[in-house]
């Protein structure tokens, strides 16, 4: 089953193939993986997988511990904002900063300007995001997801507890899951 999604800040919307062949509903929450990473996306339609390429894959359903991890990311992303906004009045240059979007899985880190971009704001943003990323440490989440918890990954310990892969938080994004 495939599904078109709306992701990103500016809303882009894309195909996105489900590999558990579950038909998800209009308005909701999911996460998928796209050329950028783990985003969240919101299910627009239903499509059938008729072979048409796709831009990326349909993981699972937001969890309520997602939304948790959404909620601190969104926090992140504001002082990233504020701090990207200080910085351009500290150096004094005339870029208009509109918003500042934060991947689900960390790793990327995109700032959203008005108009043309100048290469000293370029490597200001670029500064700043490495920066952001070492005071956040999203990367090292980010590789949990795309690689599982580790070389003992789905035993205790890697912390995913007695249950394995069935109780870890991120099993559906992990490689390494059953």
């Amino acid at each position: 089953m495939d599904h078109l999604l709306q992701i990103g800040l500016l809303g882009s919307i894309g195909r996105f193939s489900s590999g558990d062949q579950r038909q998800r509903q209009r308005g909701e929450q999911v996460i998928c993986r796209t050329d950028r990473g783990l985003e969240i996306g919101t299910v627009l339609k239903a499509l059938p997988n008729n072979g048409i390429e796709t831009d990326g894959d349909l993981l699972r359903k937001v969890t309520p511990e997602d939304q948790l991890l959404i909620q601190r990311i969104e926090k992140f992303r504001d002082r990233a904002f504020m701090a990207c906004q200080n910085l351009l009045h500290e150096k004094k240059l005339d870029a208009v900063l509109v918003d500042v979007e934060h991947l689900f899985d960390g790793s990327g880190l995109y700032f959203y300007f008005l108009g043309d971009v100048s290469d000293e704001v370029n490597q200001l943003t670029e500064q700043l995001a490495e920066t952001y990323e070492a005071k956040v440490k999203f990367r090292r989440f980010s590789q949990t997801l795309a690689e599982g918890c580790g070389p003992d990954c789905g035993t205790g310990a890697s912390g995913c507890g007695t249950g394995g892969c069935q109780t870890c938080s991120v099993r559906a994004a992990c490689k390494s899951s059953p």
